[in-house]
């Protein structure tokens, strides 16, 4: 947006003094402004003589009724009041977020398994409570959620990344762990799973920088085991339907069990090693910390996880 001001204008206004106007005017005398805006009658008075000099015009005629405006301090008033309240409110009053009237698109970052289980239930709910909202999904990782912020190419990031830049605000929404999914037609592992048959199998891995071990091999090759890891990809959402077509392990984020379950017909169990749970957070730039749209969009997040985590 190009702002066309020319800024030598402004130079000879003091915006105080147009208070200072629309006071007198309301008043029609220099002995109740004064006492409105907390200055001394000759401040006042000092205030009306440079406005005099400003618009050359003397604004103000006495008379028994009082100070009486002239059609110049008339014209100004009847200009200058719907510019001073826009004004007020646009530095003083923090804008509404209304969302049943709301005509916004929200863009979120966010990986393929945060999408499959919190996207569902917020846009449920966005349905509900604000129809005029459209979601815009940009798929992302961990390692480039920040960027992606700081370029302002989404608005909020659901990720697992572990720390922050200083501008941007990381929120911490849950833990979780892991759990390890399989299909009983292609195996029939004792539960909870024991550690020779998990090491004995083949396990999809999900790596967003094409790695073909994790946390979880170096674990095991603490303990002098390994594991045959037969599949690599940076995306969640072919894992169900690989293992329902073969004999393998998938450890991934316990959120997605309840789904994986009912859809796909998987049986699940805690790994059969010590593996510490993972920070699930919420990341926007400092510099929209108060938007209020923002705001209200995370506080959706928040409410619609408590619910997602009360019916597990």
């Amino acid at each position: 947006m190009i702002v066309n001001i020319r800024e030598n204008d402004f130079n000879r206004i003091d915006l105080n003094l147009l208070t200072v106007l629309l006071v007198l005017y309301r008043e029609r005398s220099v002995t109740r402004a004064a006492q409105k805006l907390f200055l001394g009658q000759p401040a006042v008075s000092g205030a009306l003589a440079r406005l005099r000099e400003m618009f050359n015009d003397p604004l103000f005629i006495r008379s028994a009724k009082g100070m009486e405006p002239t059609p110049r301090a008339v014209s100004l008033v009847t200009e200058l009041t719907p510019l001073m309240e826009n004004m007020q409110q646009v530095l003083f009053q923090q804008p509404e977020f209304s969302p049943a009237r709301a005509r916004q698109t929200f863009r979120l970052g966010v990986t393929d398994w945060v999408e499959s289980w919190l996207i569902p239930p917020l846009y449920q709910f966005l349905r509900h409570n604000a129809p005029g909202v459209r979601l815009q999904v940009t798929a992302t990782d961990p390692f480039q959620d920040a960027a992606l912020l700081v370029r302002d190419e989404i608005d909020l990031a659901i990720s697992v990344a572990n720390d922050a830049p200083h501008a941007v605000v990381r929120q911490v929404l849950t833990t979780m762990d892991y759990q390890t999914f399989w299909h009983p037609q292609q195996q029939q592992p004792p539960t909870p799973l024991t550690l020779d048959a998990y090491t004995r199998a083949d396990h999809l891995l999900v790596s967003y920088l094409g790695a073909d071990s994790s946390l979880i091999d170096r674990q095991l090759a603490e303990l002098g085991k390994r594991r045959r890891v037969v599949y690599t990809t940076p995306h969640f959402a072919s894992l169900p339907l690989l293992l329902q077509r073969s004999a393998a392990f998938a450890t991934v984020p316990a959120g997605l069990a309840a789904g994986w379950r009912q859809h796909y017909g998987l049986c699940v169990s805690p790994p059969p090693l010590d593996i510490a749970p993972f920070e699930v957070a919420m990341l926007w730039h400092r510099r929209r910390d108060r938007e209020p749209a923002l705001q209200w969009l995370r506080q959706a997040v928040i409410s619609q996880l408590a619910e997602t985590e009360c019916a597990v």
